[in-house]
């Protein structure tokens, strides 16, 4: 039940997250607002990492150098939703992003990519991505 709410919570901040900052770089432009939202950021990440003291900073020789790139990734996502909400608007673009990111998860789960457990792929699982594309299809129909 955990991981549903927290599921639920991320989705709520990934959408309010992508139409603020699509808001703020009509003013600032997109790369200033990519720098501004990583900053931001920081900013909230360190006080909390200082104060939960989960992990540790001292020890990135243990992991692999392809997954630091992470960060890299984020930029990414951030300068290409917003120049998708703002050519799409925020309901479309984000559900394409949704369709996406489903994608390529099942990809990663049926090859077991990066370390992950492979999920065996079914036709329910296609379908169920095909349900979202026809969805997304209807959803974007004229009135």
């Amino acid at each position: 039940m955990q991981g549903i709410i927290l599921s639920v919570i991320a989705g709520v901040f990934i959408s309010l997250q992508t139409v603020f900052n699509s808001r703020v770089s009509e003013r600032f432009g997109l790369w200033a607002t990519t720098t501004l939202v990583f900053v931001v950021g920081l900013a909230v990440a360190i006080p909390v990492f200082l104060l939960v003291g989960e992990g540790s900073l001292f020890h990135l020789e243990k992991v692999n150098l392809l997954y630091m790139t992470g960060g890299l990734f984020g930029v990414g996502i951030v300068y290409s939703i917003m120049r998708g909400i703002r050519a799409l608007g925020p309901a479309y673009a984000v559900s394409i992003v949704l369709v996406a990111q489903l994608l390529l998860a099942l990809i990663i789960d049926t090859f077991g990519l990066f370390g992950s457990e492979v999920i065996p792929f079914s036709i329910t699982k296609l379908a169920g991505l095909l349900v979202m594309v026809i969805g997304i299809l209807v959803f974007k129909m004229k009135d």
